[in-house]
């Protein structure tokens, strides 16, 4: 078996028809029904802002049940077989101790491990709290913060925004979550890779890059302008600010999606398969809190 094979509501939903965004408020009229299967090129399974934490219910934050949460999408994930599955950041949440902020991420990544071979971490704030970048990476062994790979034809690039603005990495409770950026190297990096490419573009993030304000990365225009630079990008994916949201700003798609972590019980979960289709068209299936989208 390939590592393909191994890995091959709601809300309201939306498509594009003729160049306009429709808005389907009926959850009976299932968005899949919109494609043939034969138009599908690539799935991918996103998830975001799981705050896992063996801790007590902390306002709209239910950390204890992201384990039952995860597992409805796990049982979704496995009957679609994605070519892959991406979390955007936060999988954990802070903690007093390293041994404590360890023993979350060991627990919740021994959950997400088994959905999928081919797997992809976006760092979040939370999840280098107490931790350093290193051994969150090391404990998901995964071995860069960012990077880029090609999945059939499409290119995704991960970012990471957890620097703060003198450029030092978040680690060991050393920064301000309203302090996110993306530091020259990593920019430059950014620019050369998405100049040698030639191919449709998806990014994955955690800070926002399409707005200025606590939720967002503080050089976020000059992330932005390397994205629209490229003329590859089509859509970016984050979390951070927990909600449904969705922009497009000179021709690219900035899409929110909602966190797993807020609300009780299963109707408050939230988790999502990304479908890209044979020619470019891209369509986001939202379970529970999270809304679908197609452009």
């Amino acid at each position: 078996m390939t590592l393909e094979d191994s890995c091959r509501s709601d809300g309201r939903r939306a498509f594009l028809k003729q160049g306009t965004l429709i808005l389907l408020a009926s959850a009976s009229s299932p968005l899949a029904d919109l494609w043939a299967d034969e138009e599908e090129l690539l799935k991918v399974g996103l998830i975001t802002d799981l705050h896992y934490a063996d801790k007590p219910t902390r306002g709209t934050r239910h950390y204890r049940e992201t384990l039952s949460k995860l597992e409805e999408a796990a049982d979704r994930f496995r009957q679609e077989k994605p070519d892959f599955i991406a979390e955007l950041g936060d999988f954990i949440d802070a903690a007093e101790t390293v041994a404590t902020e360890q023993s979350y991420l060991k627990t919740i990544n021994r959950q997400f491990v088994p959905i999928c071979d081919d797997r992809h971490y976006v760092l979040g704030n939370h999840c280098v709290d107490t931790l350093t970048k290193e051994e969150f990476l090391g404990g998901v062994e995964q071995k860069k913060s960012y990077y880029s790979f090609d999945r059939r034809g499409i290119h995704f690039v991960v970012l990471d925004s957890c620097f703060r603005s003198d450029g030092e990495p978040y680690g060991r409770k050393n920064f301000k979550w309203t302090d996110a950026n993306i530091p020259p190297a990593e920019l430059e990096w950014l620019a050369a890779d998405l100049k040698v490419n030639s191919k449709p573009t998806i990014v994955f993030a955690h800070q926002r890059l399409d707005v200025s304000n606590n939720h967002g990365v503080r050089n976020c225009p000059d992330v932005r302008k390397i994205l629209e630079s490229s003329g590859q990008v089509k859509a970016v994916f984050q979390g951070h600010s927990h909600q449904n949201d969705l922009k497009e700003i000179e021709g690219i798609h900035y899409c929110t999606l909602v966190a797993m972590v807020e609300g009780s019980g299963e109707k408050n979960n939230a988790y999502t398969m990304m479908r890209v289709a044979r020619d470019g068209s891209l369509r986001l299936e939202g379970f529970r809190k999270q809304k679908s989208y197609q452009w």
